[in-house]
């Protein structure tokens, strides 16, 4: 039946019009898994069964596609929608930038997939950064020999596009939170730095009955399924599937110490964990009361990794740049030394250059090598070659490296002034001590900069000089004139033939070894001055001209992982379970498989809940919204909401919170495919005829749900610690009616997601005929919209 004829049956039945105008329907290339709207602009992102991410205007106009190469399991955008947040299998979170799709940077945060995103920003303009007052911007990552521009990797437009997207975001304190499906939540600042990881398997929460005893909770086997932050960050509701389980002790227990060995495990629960879906409820308020602390240390540390990023890159360039030049160098000379072997001669090729640099009669293998293996054509690519690796290095050192070493410098000189405010920066756990070890192993590489510049040189100017002297013997050779060959130093060329002709001090100090590889210092009175110039600058480490720089950047690393880290911890150990609320049980064999349809969101609103006896609250208030399977509560194929869990109040004297909670009843022969919370308190359903077909044949309903409407029970603290009583309010059950109210019926089946855009007021269905149903859902909205669906 087309869509047509069933919205004039519809409208000759109901004598009203049909809500929710269809505003066009496009076919899409595959069937969608996930879809989220920008929450700033009209458009649309989409991943597909094979984890191909697109970009659509609402128009349907791609913009762009890209296919990150692993399954993708979860996607949000930045709250200004600049960016894109994409979960992968293996735990890493990629960024990429909304105009083209370009990846900006790849966070690695968990070991599994990441399963939910949720992405907040406070809404507080955060002062802004004065180190760029003192600074021109940060250098850029140089490119990797052998790409140009366009090439996927290490490029140079992405770079420029990650600085103003990182300058943007510190306008406001914003917090990335990921779980994946090993039941780890973790949090990063700007959605690149991290400051917190939690497993809510270690998660406990304690309760205290009548009895004086004490319950702790605790949850196993978990699997995240949805994390949502309260809008002033202080609060984060996590749904998860697991096994909750329990523990009791009692204050006799507790008073004579023995409380370890006189538990009684799981006695609520008939000697058996809960399997299910639960709801927690985490008390995050150290982002909330500490919002300004730790959005100066994520600048400043946000700056630091991403100039680490750019001596890391700019280190394994200049290797691949030398150890090539180097390979052209060994691979012509290396032969000199099988031509001596095979002319019977015990010699070395050093000896042969330095018979011949003191007259001596040239040998056959070196007449051979000069004349025939090498020849001045050989010498001249050999000598660019070199000649040209020297300059990039040089080049990287002055325009990338050396800046971005500088400005470490200046920001770990900002962190350190703040560490030294200990009653503000202790509490967000930024050590002084480690931040002061960062700074002195910042300093000294800063000396091995300069160290390794003077190497490069003296390097570059001896093999100039081993080489004109070359170019010239063979001249001689050759009978050719010599007069435009550059005067050669003769005690240069011995010093580079008993010293660096098989020695490459430039690769030794770019060399990353598996073990600990000193350089000699032969000199005793160039080390005892450079320990007592180290020794006056306050540094206590006098042994770094014996590390390699690929050494001291490893070194300068691991300190910076080392301080960054201490905020980590400790904002982590600030984050405890405030409550839960067990939603629906299940078997431990079938909830792995469950694909529960889940949405959170905040509206302003009155909180009954929030307090008993006392008047009613103006705040946000959270809904939590998901279906139950028909197998779940005694087989009743039901929708469960959640109003009141998170505690927004401000009020101090609250006695026992409490929540509300509404059964909505799917109508008999009909599943809840998805849903999605909308604005002013909305609540929009999909449902799809329980016996439509495979190919698509059948019908779904879009139901629009207002939750004002709806009759709430309030559900005492006392009634859900007894857990799955919860199921008990099936009796004042509200049913759902396919003839009443804002109602759309689809005239084929549709498949999840459910994309619902508050902003703009539209809905993306996607039907399993592989076509994307775009409606409006609000009616003001519908005119202003005609002439753009047409474009």
């Amino acid at each position: 039946m087309a869509e047509d004829e069933i919205d004039a049956e519809l409208e000759e039945s109901t004598s009203t019009a049909i809500p929710f105008q269809l505003q066009f329907e496009k076919p899409i290339p595959s069937l969608i898994k996930i879809a989220e709207w920008n929450p700033e602009k009209d458009l649309l992102a989409m991943v597909t069964e094979e984890s191909k991410v697109f970009l659509h205007r609402f128009n349907w106009q791609r913009l762009w596609m890209i296919s990150p190469g692993k399954c993708v399991t979860s996607l949000c955008w930045r709250p200004d929608g600049k960016a894109i947040a994409i979960g992968l299998e293996d735990g890493l979170i990629s960024l990429h930038d909304v105009e083209n799709g370009k990846l900006l940077r790849s966070i690695k945060l968990h070991n599994v997939a990441v399963t939910c995103l949720n992405w907040v920003e406070d809404g507080e303009l955060m002062k802004v950064d004065r180190t760029m007052r003192f600074f021109p911007p940060p250098p850029r990552i140089p490119r990797m020999p052998g790409l140009v521009s366009g090439d996927n990797g290490l490029m140079d437009d992405p770079e420029d596009l990650f600085q103003d997207l990182l300058d943007s975001s510190h306008q406001h304190f914003n917090i990335l939170c990921s779980g994946d499906k090993d039941g780890f939540i973790c949090f990063s600042i700007f959605g690149i730095f991290p400051i917190g990881k939690i497993n809510i398997h270690t998660l406990k929460l304690f309760f205290q009955n009548r009895f004086l005893e004490l319950s702790t909770y605790e949850l196993a086997n978990a699997s995240i399924q949805k994390v949502a932050f309260s809008k002033n960050l202080r609060e984060l509701v996590v749904v998860s599937f697991g096994e909750l389980s329990e523990e009791i002790c009692t204050e006799k227990d507790k008073r004579t110490d023995a409380h370890e060995t006189a538990r009684l495990a799981k006695s609520t629960f008939n000697n058996a964990p809960l399997v299910g879906l639960h709801c927690f409820l985490l008390d995050t308020s150290i982002f909330s009361s500490r919002k300004i602390e730790l959005h100066k240390v994520a600048v400043q540390g946000s700056n630091i990794e991403n100039l680490l990023e750019v001596v890391r890159t700019s280190l394994s360039v200049m290797s691949k740049h030398w150890s090539g030049a180097m390979n052209s160098f060994h691979d012509k000379f290396d032969s000199l030394a099988t031509l001596i072997e095979s002319h019977g001669l015990e010699s070395s090729p050093q000896d042969e250059f330095l018979s011949l640099l003191f007259g001596a009669r040239t040998s056959p293998p070196l007449h051979q090598f000069l004349v025939n293996s090498l020849g001045e054509s050989g010498l001249k690519r050999v000598a660019k070659a070199l000649d040209g690796a020297g300059k990039e290095l040089h080049l990287i050192v002055r325009e990338h490296l050396q800046p971005a070493v500088e400005i470490i410098g200046f920001r770990i000189g900002e962190l350190r002034g703040l560490s030294r405010w200990r009653t503000q920066y202790d509490t967000v756990g930024l050590n002084e001590k480690l931040i002061n070890d960062a700074t002195e192993h910042a300093g000294i590489f800063m000396v091995q900069v300069e160290r390794f510049l003077r190497v490069l040189a003296i390097m570059m100017y001896q093999f100039q000089n081993f080489f004109n002297w070359l170019s010239k013997c063979i001249r001689i050779l050759l009978s050719e004139p010599t007069d435009q060959i550059q005067p050669v130093n003769s005690e240069l060329v011995v010093i580079f033939l008993k010293f660096l002709f098989d020695h490459d001090p430039v690769g030794q100090l770019l060399e990353v070894y598996e073990v600990n590889h000193s350089i000699e210092v032969d000199i005793r009175d160039t080390m005892q001055r450079v320990e007592e110039l180290v020794a006056f600058g306050g540094f206590s480490d006098t042994k770094f001209l014996h590390r390699t720089l690929a050494k001291e950047f490893n070194l300068l690393e691991e300190c910076f992982k080392e301080a960054f880290f201490m905020p980590s911890s400790t904002v982590s150990s600030k984050i405890r379970c405030k409550d839960f609320l067990p939603l629906f049980p299940s078997s431990p064999v079938s909830f792995s498989s469950l694909d529960v349809p889940i949405s959170v969101f905040y509206y302003k609103g009155v909180n009954h809940a929030a307090s008993s006896g006392h008047t009613p609250e103006h705040n946000l208030m959270d809904y939590i919204c998901f279906t139950i399977p028909d197998k779940s509560l005694d087989r009743i194929n039901c929708i469960g909401i959640v109003r009141g869990f998170t505690d927004d109040s401000s009020s101090a004297s609250k006695v026992a919170h409490s929540v509300e909670v509404v059964f909505l009843c799917i109508p008999e022969g009909h599943d809840c495919i998805d849903l999605s919370l909308y604005k002013e308190t909305q609540l929009v359903l999909l449902l799809n005829e329980a016996s439509s077909s495979a190919d698509g044949t059948g019908r779904s309903w879009m139901i629009m749900i207002q939750l004002s409407d709806l009759s709430f029970t309030l559900v005492s603290k006392p009634l859900f610690a007894n857990l799955w009583r919860l199921h008990e309010l099936k009796a004042s059950a509200t049913d759902l009616h396919l003839d009443s109210g804002k109602v759309r019926c689809v005239p084929h089946t549709v498949t999840k997601p459910l994309a619902v855009s508050a902003s703009r007021g539209v809905a993306c269905l996607f039907s399993s005929r592989r076509h994307a149903l775009v409606y409006i859902l609000d009616e003001d909205e519908e005119e202003a919209s005609d002439t753009e669906g047409g474009q």
